[in-house]
């Protein structure tokens, strides 16, 4: 296989990512990468954004940001029956009959990959050859079910952190060696793939974001009419009034394949 045009890093700005952009850019992971690129959703929690402007001054390389829209205007937009078109995010739903159910994953592509492969493209001068790039993905060894080759053939995925045979807890302990603050988690305010530890923290040291994802909770209850109802949290309960006492969502997880596509917060 012929050498890439030009090795990028996939940036969700969380844990892993953050490790692998520090490594390299302390030569610890091989050749030094041309460009990270942040694929922004607008909806990160803020503590988000402030880590990601502190990393991108460590790095010798630019850190690109990418956008397909602010998915929270889009998901309010469609809620209000605008009928703009919006990728799905993959909320629990009620159905007419009473069961549960999961709605379809289509957010992590349209706000995360395709951003990023435009440009990927963009830096190639507007050419796709195939395996020109090559794109650094932030994923640990327990993470390796998340593991996917890339679906255009101009893009070779890698995993850096695989290679180096480094777990989630791994790289927090890379950070204690060198002295550098610990990253925050990297998804979505109103993500589904949220634990109920998750909902906690927000609703606790960031009123404002858990306000706004109390409010685009109710704003996605009713679909279609007659394809039932919408929630963010797995109880299929309007979030403010769930029970996040405890960590009762455990032994639930499972019926809904509980991860994320390994693209978002990384």
């Amino acid at each position: 296989m012929s050498e890439p045009k030009i090795r990028v890093i996939s940036l969700g700005a969380g844990v892993q990512s953050s490790t692998m952009a520090l490594m390299a850019a302390r030569g610890e992971l091989g050749p030094m990468p041309d460009a990270a690129i942040f694929a922004d959703t607008g909806w990160e929690p803020k503590n988000v954004y402030n880590w990601l402007q502190w990393l991108q001054q460590q790095l010798p390389f630019p850190v690109y940001h990418v956008t397909a829209g602010n998915l929270r205007d889009h998901l309010i937009a469609k809620s209000n029956s605008t009928g703009q078109r919006f990728a799905s995010v993959p909320f629990f739903m009620r159905m007419p009959n009473g069961k549960e159910a999961m709605g379809r994953r289509q957010c992590t592509a349209e706000y995360k990959l395709r951003p990023i492969q435009r440009k990927v493209v963009e830096m190639m001068g507007g050419k796709r050859p195939k395996g020109g790039a090559e794109v650094w993905v932030g994923i640990s060894t327990d993470e390796v079910i998340r593991m996917k080759d890339s679906r255009v053939q101009y893009i070779t995925n890698r995993w850096p952190l695989i290679e180096a045979r480094l777990s989630r807890a791994d790289c927090l302990r890379w950070f204690e060696k060198n002295n550098l603050p610990k990253p925050p988690k990297s998804s979505c305010i109103g993500c589904p793939f949220h634990s109920d530890a998750q909902w906690r923290q927000l609703r606790d040291e960031d009123p404002q974001a858990w306000a706004d994802a109390v409010e685009v909770d109710r704003a996605i209850r009713e679909q279609v009419k007659g394809k039932g109802e919408q929630f963010m949290h797995r109880s299929c309960k309007p979030l403010d009034r769930v029970d996040l006492r405890t960590d009762a969502e455990i032994g639930q997880a499972d019926m809904f394949n509980n991860e994320c596509e390994g693209m978002c917060g990384v």
